[in-house]
């Protein structure tokens, strides 16, 4: 098997990996089995419509020390308690004061009720 050489890592959530498989998916006209089986996945999970809407709405709130690799994990989820984004982000290295987790409560919380 040839090398791999990774040329950049951009982290990316269900949503944007749904549309980059249809992309594929019309390129070549086939998937493999594993991205059928990832396919099959996402239809089921991803269900949501405008999820750049919500990820942009996170990063305009603009916490301190909240990446993009950390949005995107949020905007998967979609955490509607406060204990459910702490419990999220547990699996990180990262502290957020309790006022900006519950904005970003908040903003998921508005953002479902439309």
């Amino acid at each position: 098997m040839p090398d791999v050489q990774i040329l950049s890592e951009t982290p990316i959530n269900l949503y944007h990996l749904k549309k980059e498989l249809e992309k594929i998916k019309k390129r070549d006209s086939e998937l493999n089995f594993r991205a059928n089986r990832t396919e099959e996945y996402l239809q089921q999970v991803a269900t949501h419509k405008n999820a750049e809407e919500l990820f942009d709405k996170i990063v305009k709130l603009n916490i301190p020390r909240l990446k993009e690799q950390h949005v995107h994990k949020i905007v998967d989820i979609a955490p509607t308690t406060l204990n459910e984004l702490k419990t999220l982000l547990q699996g990180y290295t990262i502290t957020i004061n309790n006022e900006s987790m519950k904005k970003i409560v908040d903003v998921i919380n508005e953002f479902f009720e439309k």
